[in-house]
């Protein structure tokens, strides 16, 4: 195609450095997709926007580069150095892309104006893509820590709650699992709250047990449902795709029926009696390895678990436990979590 540059050749080499710009940072966020998130859907759309981009790339704005004379060359700002976390990087590509396309529209629109529209059509998709790609990334990195985390607390009401939670954090914990039937909702929101924020200072998973409301007013990591709970599917479209579902099993055909809802991962048992549900017939150590061979998912085995059998639950195939009596009636709740710590693989 003919184009006519109705200026010098500066806007070439404006129009030259804003195609590298946003198909850099495309690049940036497709690799992102492909080797973070797994998304084959996402890397071929953000490929074939390079492509097209790459196609519009045309000789005269090349030939116009004059980088040695550039001088925005070398030039950082501060901002940059603080980029610490996938989410950070995402987001300032996808803003890097926008601010580029937005250049290249308005630079474009009287000279090139198949590459204009290009532009456009690519910077309002992204728009939409970018909010795919950061809530896969939030999800992402919750499922990561959820696969290193071998040792789960399961709160139980207590007066000083904050101050046991804070010591089994800082003994290892790195995932909490909020249950509490007793006393007002504004109670449990404010008692949650302290919870989650210890977690995220911990950089460990905050659950609330049951209670979708309560898991989204203080930004919960997920929420963990008993069979008898919401059906996966509505607490999903609650919660959105970014958060985790864990999901109680007692049984194979349960285990199957929960990989197949889409939950994220699955509590196993009771192993043996406990006193927080008295009420529960334990599926016992054979229920642990039929797990170990049948779920695909992470799973925890729960349920009565502590220092004294531990070993017996590992042996039958676990590699994640729950635990709620066994830290929170204990007299040292970090030796306690030590000598179990100890003992998981």
């Amino acid at each position: 195609m003919s184009i006519v540059l109705n200026a010098n050749s500066c806007v070439a080499q404006l129009i030259d450095a804003n195609l590298d710009r946003a198909r850099e940072g495309l690049r940036v966020i497709e690799d992102w997709c492909r080797f973070g998130l797994n998304r084959k859907d996402l890397v071929v759309t953000l490929k074939d926007w390079r492509h097209q981009l790459g196609a519009h790339h045309h000789e005269i704005y090349k030939k116009a580069r004059a980088t040695k004379k550039d001088p925005g060359i070398g030039l950082n700002h501060s901002s940059q150095e603080n980029r610490h976390s996938a989410e950070q990087i995402i987001a300032a590509n996808c803003s890097r892309v926008q601010e580029a396309l937005r250049v290249l529209e308005e630079f474009t629109r009287s000279i090139d104006p198949e590459l204009a529209a290009c532009a456009s059509k690519i910077r309002y998709e992204l728009y939409e893509l970018e909010s795919t790609i950061l809530t896969s990334t939030i999800k992402s990195h919750r499922f990561q820590k959820l696969q290193y985390c071998n040792l789960c607390l399961i709160t139980s009401p207590q007066r000083e709650l904050s101050k046991t939670v804070a010591k089994a954090l800082e003994a290892g914990i790195r995932m909490v699992q909020y249950r509490c039937k007793n006393g007002s909702d504004f109670e449990r929101i404010i008692e949650a709250q302290e919870l989650a924020s210890l977690c995220k200072k911990h950089e460990a998973l905050f659950i609330v047990n049951d209670r979708i409301d309560l898991a989204l007013a203080v930004d919960a990591d997920g929420v963990h449902l008993g069979q008898d709970d919401m059906p996966t599917r509505i607490a999903r479209n609650l919660l959105g795709t970014e958060k985790l579902i864990g999901r109680s099993t007692h049984c194979s055909k349960q285990i199957q029926a929960a990989e197949d809802e889409g939950c994220d991962y699955l509590g196993v048992g009771p192993v043996y009696p406990t006193r927080t549900k008295p009420q529960d017939k334990p599926s016992g150590i054979t229920y642990v390895n039929e797990a170990s061979k049948a779920s695909k998912l992470p799973w925890f085995a729960i349920g009565g678990i502590n220092c004294s059998n531990l070993s017996e639950v590992l042996s039958a195939g676990a590699k994640r436990v729950a635990l709620s009596e066994a830290i929170m009636h204990t007299n040292n709740t970090a030796k306690t979590i030590l000598e179990l710590l100890e003992q998981m693989p």
